[in-house]
């Protein structure tokens, strides 16, 4: 067959759907649960035709054009999904920047709560309990806070994110949590914290994730057995990483940004694919080293969509200090804490800002500037910007048509102009 031809640039993971996904989901849709195979599907379709007129298109023209004959040009719908390369990073980005707004100005730190292997076939089967996770993650938290000093009632801030794979695509479902360092107490006083006790973390967690478990198979005596098997199994209690720390808003937003809307793999780690096998490497999280790794293309199919998850399905949860109903007064209170530590140390300059500019987010036009330097819908004959003649979408049609719009313009122009004789000739014949 020669050598595998090298697919190092964007469009690999798409090139792979168009080829495959129709014979492989034939053969193994089944192999996923009944819940996610209809949004797996939908993601997949909508993903080969992302950036395609297939979707959709708002067409450009310039209109009466006398330098020249411009080609049109053809803004092209993208899907949207999570599951997109293209579509996800542009969700991330814009989700990181409104994430700034609204992310306390205080130290955090970032945790991720893993899941032992022998529980992760009841999250694959059933994602919704995954949900049930994140709130579980935030209770660690609260309760740990809580029993500092019972009477102060104190409430931390927690912004899970929900991930199901690792760095060599299995089902690896974990939380990773944003964590305010520090809580608010009833009589709105900060109190910092920045040391939380791994063992505390790591057997909290185990028990909630067991008790959780008896709650759902509250009947059956094999989960009560698996349960008194991984208490002795897992005597340290259930893994947790919480060693990175974030030292102010903008940063922890971008981390945490990084593990939002990203597919399983990116595909500056496919090294080849051939029509057949598909090359791409991991790190290990032990070793720290480079893995190889070759597989027939059904495989790591198989392996990339077991990730997508259902239609509406909740990825961020927000607990305690970034609920909704709390967290524009928390935002107050913490800047008054930091402008007046801030006043007390005369160490640091600071900005005492009640306001803040909510950003909008960019056009397709604004972004192409600022990425390609260069105005995609100015004419390249005339210089003037190009009209929008049509927009049409896959599912509603034409949805928008220049002339037609040029002409109820002009009806209601006329319509104006009409009613405007009429009420001179009215103030005429009184005067």
């Amino acid at each position: 067959m020669g050598e595998p031809k090298s697919y190092k640039k964007k469009g690999t993971v798409k090139k792979i759907l168009k080829d495959h996904f129709h014979g492989f989901w034939q053969m193994h849709a089944e192999s996923y649960p009944e819940s996610v195979r209809k949004s797996i599907e939908e993601t997949v379709q909508k993903a080969m035709k992302c950036g395609s007129r297939d979707l959709g298109f708002a067409l450009y023209e310039c209109k009466g054009c006398k330098e020249g004959e411009p080609e049109p040009v053809y803004v092209c719908f993208t899907c949207k999904s999570r599951f997109c390369h293209g579509c996800g990073k542009k969700y991330t980005d814009e989700w990181t920047e409104k994430q700034v707004e609204r992310i306390l100005n205080v130290p955090h730190r970032h945790t991720v709560f893993t899941v032992p292997k022998e529980l992760r076939k009841v999250f694959f089967n059933d994602r919704s309990k995954l949900n049930e996770l994140s709130q579980e993650v935030a209770k660690v938290f609260q309760y740990y806070y809580r029993r500092m000093n019972k009477s102060r009632e104190y409430e931390v801030g927690v912004i899970t994110v929900i991930h199901t794979f690792g760095r060599d695509l299995k089902f690896n479902p974990h939380i990773h949590a944003l964590v305010t360092e520090g809580a608010l107490d009833k009589n709105k006083e900060w109190k910092r914290v920045e040391y939380i006790s791994y063992e505390y973390l790591r057997k909290a967690w185990q028990k909630l994730l067991l008790d959780l478990l008896q709650k759902w198979y509250p009947e059956s005596e094999k989960v009560k057995e698996l349960v008194n098997e991984l208490y002795g199994r897992y005597k340290h209690g259930f893994y947790v990483n919480a060693e990175q720390k974030m030292k102010d808003a903008k940063g922890a937003a971008k981390y945490i940004g990084r593990y939002l809307a990203r597919p399983a793999i990116a595909e500056y780690r496919i090294v080849s694919y051939d029509g057949e096998k598909v090359h791409f490497w991991y790190e290990d999280h032990q070793t720290g080293k480079q893995v190889d790794a070759v597989v027939p293309v059904f495989k790591f199919l198989y392996d990339l969509l077991q990730h997508i998850p259902p239609k509406h399905f909740r990825m961020v949860g927000r607990f305690g200090l970034y609920s909704r109903s709390k967290n524009k007064e928390v935002q107050k209170i913490i800047e008054v804490w930091s402008f007046m530590k801030a006043r007390q140390s005369e160490q640091v300059e600071f900005t005492f800002e009640m306001t803040k500019v909510r950003r909008r987010k960019k056009s397709y036009r604004e972004r192409m500037m600022e990425a390609f330097d260069r105005d995609p819908l100015r004419c390249p004959c005339c210089k003037q910007r190009m009209l929008l003649v049509v927009i049409w979408h896959a599912d509603y049609g034409r949805i928008y048509y220049y002339d037609e719009e040029l002409e109820r313009e002009q009806e209601k122009k006329w319509g104006m102009q009409a009613y405007e004789r009429r009420k001179k000739q009215r103030e005429k014949a009184a005067g």
